[in-house]
């Protein structure tokens, strides 16, 4: 029992270890290595060689999922490359799985200690994100080195050998059970180093390790899949496309495994190094047979994963009920929830303005304005909606609530109107043939992602009014503030280096039309932070409301409302 115990916590110390690395990678070295994806995957031999990179980095072919499907889901970068980058991040596990397959226990204190020290002295963000990747680095071979002592009294456990033996009489259910393991633990290489340390320490056989193997690169797909089931259609595309690749692969290998042993056993029999190269034959594999099939395999993934059917009523609403107008509190729900239903829509616009800029979509930029009108329709409803209501007799909370709906959907459609602007440059750029240079889309991207999670923080203020998350928005507004300043010197920059940019007008007023949406869609946050101030522990929806009734003359509104 003891010797499963510290099994265990050895495993858990790895995977420990293999988060602090990811985590302090990302964070250090997130946006350099989105910016990567995003400019050198326009072939699928280029997006090959981006994912092994990536992978290599992140340790974690998940992570890269991640990235490259919202990037997909965004229409930043097409359906054959995004597959391409999936081959090329299972191949980059195996080289993090071969460093590590050498004995390195002897660095493991020599990180610890360099990690230790540099995040003590850190100063700046960056240097402690990069300490932290330094010391789950240290925790994963220290883990390595606890697991593979822990398994040597394995040996003579004679209900593990009987379990190991039964399992080398069904092969297949260890493959399953591996798989599930893998999917439970989110880390196929963690799985792969723990076979590895099983076989050098004699517990299962080299055939049974390499049906282990099989069965971690098939867990291994899966956390991706259940990350993206909420997810746009086109990023479960890339992640079911990448599953189908590995299944497709371990049914050709699981029969061969017999004969391919001999031969891996002659390259170099040493058990580790059997299970590692092993891994490297199976991802190879992989990409050496899908690189030249992505293309049909992903035209077959829209066919199985389409788009769902568009709403036709999007611009209709939804939850406005006349009946209700006589019940004030209930009407004033039903005119909340309308709002979010304008905000959804709102957001669905924006965020379909990146990919209509960057692919040139004709289509999808009339897609846009047909949702401008749609806004512009909930927009009207919702007036009248709240108009009739505070005819009624309402008392200062409601009324207060009503002119929060009001200036929120006035807000909201103002933004919807520069979304559309932002269509009519995107068409205009299509017609004209226009593009941009990676430079100046990568500040496009940049500033939008920023203005995409500010009007998901607006949505979530409005319905909660958390004064929390108010503070996010504000400091949200300026971090666009920051980019779009940063990417309107940048583009001058490049001009004064005689850079050719034909985009160069249509580059700052995207730009600029970006920072007026965000302006509009966090000026939600200033009346909730004014009614809170020198009030920091009250984050009640109503404490701040009854507070901004004292502070704003809600009675002059009242009787200008009942009379129109």
């Amino acid at each position: 029992m003891y010797t499963l115990v510290s099994i265990l916590g050895a495993v858990a110390l790895l995977l420990i270890g293999m988060g602090m690395v990811r985590k302090g990678m990302t964070a250090g070295f997130g946006d350099s290595l989105r910016r990567t994806i995003g400019r050198f995957t326009r072939n699928r031999f280029s997006a090959l060689m981006v994912g092994i990179g990536v992978t290599a980095i992140l340790q974690s072919s998940t992570a890269t999922a991640l990235i490259v499907s919202s990037f997909a889901s965004r229409g930043l970068i097409a359906g054959a490359p995004s597959l391409a980058v999936m081959l090329g991040a299972d191949i980059g596990t195996t080289l993090v799985a071969q460093i590590l397959s050498f004995d390195l226990s002897w660095l493991s204190p020599t990180l610890l200690f360099i990690g230790f020290v540099c995040r003590r002295t850190a100063s700046s963000v960056f240097a402690k994100q990069l300490s932290k990747a330094i010391i789950g680095l240290g925790f994963m071979l220290l883990a390595l080195t606890l697991i593979s002592s822990s398994t040597t009294p394995l040996r003579e456990a004679e209900v593990l050998q009987e379990l190991f033996h039964s399992l080398e009489q069904e092969r297949l259910l260890a493959l399953l059970m591996m798989a599930l393991l893998t999917w439970m633990s989110h880390s196929s290489l963690a799985m792969i180093l723990l076979i590895m340390s099983l076989a050098t320490g004699g517990v299962i056989s080299a055939s049974l390790a390499l049906v282990l193997v099989l069965g971690a690169n098939l867990g291994g797909a899966i956390p991706a899949i259940t990350a993206t089931l909420s997810a746009g259609v086109d990023a479960r595309r890339v992640t079911f496309s990448n599953a189908f690749f590995k299944l497709v692969t371990c049914i050709v290998m699981f029969p061969l495994i017999e004969i391919v042993l001999p031969y891996l056993s002659q390259f170099d029999a040493d058990p580790a190094r059997l299970v590692v190269n092993y891994h490297t034959l199976f991802n190879l594999t992989v990409a050496l047979i899908f690189i030249l099939l992505i293309g049909p395999v992903f035209r077959a993934a829209t066919q199985l994963i389409p788009h769902p059917p568009v709403e036709s009523d999007e611009g209709q609403s939804r939850y406005l009920n006349r009946t209700l107008l006589t019940k004030p509190s209930m009407a004033l729900s039903c005119a909340q929830r309308e709002t979010q239903h304008m905000g959804d829509t709102v957001y669905t616009m924006l965020t379909n303005c990146l990919p209509a800029l960057a692919t040139n979509n004709i289509l999808l930029t009339q897609e846009l304005k047909r949702m401008e009108k749609a806004v512009d329709h909930l927009h009207f409803e919702i007036t009248q909606y709240v108009t009739a209501l505070s005819r009624g007799d309402l008392d200062q909370l409601q009324m207060l609530k009503v002119e929060r709906i009001l200036t929120f959907t006035m807000n909201l459609e103002h933004a919807a109107d520069i979304a559309e602007n932002i269509a009519d440059m995107a068409s205009k750029k299509a017609k004209s043939k226009m593009v941009f240079s990676d430079d100046g889309l990568s500040d496009i991207v940049d500033t939008h992602e920023a203005v995409v999670k500010n009007i998901q923080l607006a949505l979530n203020v409005f319905s909660t009014g958390d004064l929390n998350l108010a503070h996010q928005l504000l400091d949200g507004e300026e971090t666009v503030k920051r980019l779009s300043e940063t990417a309107a010197q940048q583009h001058l920059l490049r001009l004064r280096d005689q850079k050719n940019e034909n985009t160069s007008t249509l580059h700052l007023d995207i730009i600029r039309d970006l920072n007026r949406i965000n302006w509009h869609i966090t000026a939600l946050v200033y009346p909730i932070l004014d009614a809170a101030r020198d009030k920091p522990s009250n984050t009640s929806h109503e404490v701040v409301e009854r507070e901004m009734i004292k502070k704003e003359n809600i009675e002059s509104i009242i009787p200008s409302l009942k009379n129109s």
